[in-house]
């Protein structure tokens, strides 16, 4: 019965696992190494693990980040959470996504693993809730496919038009034009509305990514 639930969720992800792009969609991992990619910790290349079409967090060398940054775009990627049946809450399968730097989509085993709302998996960091869980149980690659569009500045650098982000994990919307105003975290008083990089969280879990595609708006 086991072995054709977990059948059953790979399937249902595959179904979704094809979004269409467009001629200006730009990779972010190439399959091969992590070129265009640099350690946030020690700012030179990152020690993650690359085997095959995937890259893999290696607890404990820090978060990694696109060398490129970008404003306003839509984003694409794959993940897989590894089962960690002795871990609850937090510590269960946790990485995130941060768009620009700045705002962090989580993630997170959130299969049979009560924690706080708005930090479930997909939601922005504890700043905007998921509709729905829509996480599949851990070892099945899983996706997001969000929109974003950059808080706006006057010539003050104040906010005068709210940031919005748009979430869909595992085809189902779970973020809908959310508002946001700030960095989630410590990134709440970074600077806003200005280009930034992707960047993948180590938080301890050897999460993994694949298929990482930007395609900017």
């Amino acid at each position: 019965m086991g072995l054709l639930r977990n059948v059953f969720w790979v399937f249902l992800g595959l179904l979704f696992q094809f979004p269409a792009f467009s001629a200006s969609s730009i990779s972010l991992f190439n399959g091969k190494d992590l070129t265009g990619w640099i350690s946030t910790k020690t700012k030179e290349a990152p020690l993650w693990n690359v085997e095959g079409d995937t890259v893999q967090v290696v607890p404990g060398t820090g978060d990694i980040q696109t060398i490129a940054e970008f404003e306003d775009f839509d984003l694409h990627v794959e993940f897989w959470i590894p089962y960690l049946p002795e871990k609850t809450g937090q510590d269960r399968g946790n990485s995130g996504i941060f768009l620009q730097g700045r705002y962090e989509i989580q993630i997170l085993d959130s299969w049979n693993n009560p924690t706080y709302l708005d930090g479930t998996c997909g939601s922005l960091y504890k700043l905007i809730p998921p509709l729905a869980n829509m996480s599949f149980p851990p070892e099945n690659w899983q996706t997001y496919d969000i929109q974003f569009r950059s808080p706006r500045l006057n010539g003050a650098g104040e906010v005068i038009e709210k940031g919005e982000v748009t979430v869909v994990h595992n085809g189902q919307i779970i973020i809908e034009r959310g508002l946001f105003e700030r960095g989630t975290g410590s990134a709440g008083k970074m600077k806003q509305g200005i280009p930034g990089p992707i960047r993948l969280q180590d938080h301890g879990s050897a999460v993994r990514f694949r298929n990482f595609v930007l395609t900017p708006r």
